[in-house]
């Protein structure tokens, strides 16, 4: 491992590797390079300290090189154990000059030094996925809140804990919830996790999805996303919920929908894509048939209430990358993929940058407006513009090479009276 205070990673020597997948990447993203390019030209973000803890892929090594370009003071850590790829966090060190503390398979006291480094940099601003640097500072680094003049949150899973922080008063600077933006949960949460979560499961165990029944656990858009690609494949997919809205709606998308513990009983293969605790929980476990695949594509293993799968069986081993194989006492084995964490990131690439260009434009956008308008904030969580939103999407239309209509005086006047009618 190669540990200065430009970072910590596992080999520099990986760093060409990385540059040339980094570079690959670049090419999927073209409204965050046309950010890049005006960045460059603006510096909106000259001076600005930033600390990220996101998950270090190529699409992220993108979204740094274009806070930097912008002026950024950047420093790195991992937002999960296994979600970082070796080869770019050594490219952002040689390459890119961006301090990086990321390791896969990390522990957990590595994991939680290394976001302790990041916040070593006294950052101005945050930008997280899953809320672990507002959460530490707010609990164990509060000397450093008075400088922080606001941060960025890109997942589910941090945008409930923020709600959370900002409900019960303990939120010390606004925050924009990246996530709630249309072109971020629209299109990354549905068609990026819906295509890599499926990519994970194939490429860790190698199964044939057709004819698999498989539970997707949670249909907010994440949950969509994953039900329509395994359907896609042949797989007869069912849902549980525990929203009325929602489940109804999955029924009337063609899904079997029914409690979590008589799917339980069903199931070839399972995924968590809730953002909560204990998910399948015990009573799903003891009912789960010889062979199923347990899998979760929420931020937080917590989703998996894996001590109670330790308790239940009497033996554990690993038989591939990424599968953990438990044992019952009837006989029946059951397999763990990617050891409960976040499946697509931990055990494939992650998001297609294609989708990855949306997120980070507006992680990118989010950071310039907040500098630009944090004085008209409060210590509450807040999302991007509307207007900047549908920038992005107009970018990525042109990028695409598709055009679209757009209104004539005659019909916004219309749509903005209300005298006329039948």
């Amino acid at each position: 491992m190669t540990t200065s205070t430009q970072g910590d990673v596992k080999d520099l020597s990986l760093a060409p590797r990385g540059k040339d997948r980094i570079e690959w990447a670049a090419k999927e993203m073209p409204v965050l390079r046309l950010i890049r390019e005006r960045f460059a030209r603006d510096l909106p973000l000259q001076g600005l300290r930033m600390s990220g803890c996101l998950h270090i892929t190529t699409e992220t090594a993108n979204l740094a090189i274009t806070l930097k370009a912008g002026g950024a003071d950047l420093v790195l850590c991992a937002s999960n154990p296994l979600s970082t790829q070796d080869d770019v966090a050594a490219a952002l060190v040689s390459e890119y000059g961006i301090p990086t503390f990321a390791i896969k398979g990390e522990d957990e006291q590595t994991y939680y030094r290394h976001i302790n480094a990041a916040l070593d940099h006294k950052p101005e601003m945050t930008m997280d996925d899953g809320c672990d640097l507002v959460s530490t500072l707010h609990t164990k680094r509060t000397e450093l809140i008075p400088s922080i003049i606001g941060g960025m949150e890109e997942t589910t899973t941090g945008v409930i804990r923020l709600h959370s922080m900002e409900k019960a008063g303990v939120l010390k600077f606004p925050v924009l919830a990246v996530n709630e933006s249309d072109t971020k949960h629209l299109f990354d949460n549905r068609y990026g996790t819906g295509q890599s979560s499926l990519d994970a499961i194939i490429r860790s165990t190698n199964i044939l999805l057709a004819g698999r029944t498989f539970v997707v656990f949670g249909y907010g858009w994440c949950g969509r996303g994953v039900a329509s690609r395994a359907h896609g494949m042949g797989a007869n997919v069912i849902v549980t919920e525990v929203d009325p809205t929602r489940a109804l709606e999955a029924v009337m998308d063609g899904y079997r929908v029914m409690p979590g513990v008589e799917a339980a009983a069903l199931g070839d293969i399972f995924i968590t894509v809730t953002g909560d605790i204990n998910v399948i929980d015990r009573a799903h476990l003891e009912r789960m048939k010889n062979g199923a695949l347990i899998a979760n594509s929420g931020h937080f293993n917590d989703e998996i209430n894996i001590p109670a799968l330790e308790q239940i069986a009497t033996g554990k081993r690993r038989v591939r990358d990424f599968v953990d194989e438990y044992t019952y006492p009837d006989g029946r084995q059951v397999h763990l993929l990617a050891e409960g964490r976040l499946v697509n990131l931990s055990a494939a690439e992650g998001h297609p940058a294609s989708v990855m260009d949306m997120s980070f434009a507006n992680q990118a956008l989010g950071a310039e407006y907040m500098r630009a308008h944090v004085h008209e904030m409060q210590p509450r969580v807040y999302t991007l513009p509307a207007d900047l939103d549908k920038e992005i999407a107009r970018l990525k239309l042109h990028a695409m090479g598709v055009r679209i209509d757009t209104l004539t005086p005659e019909q916004e006047k219309y749509l903005g009276s209300w005298e006329s009618g039948t």
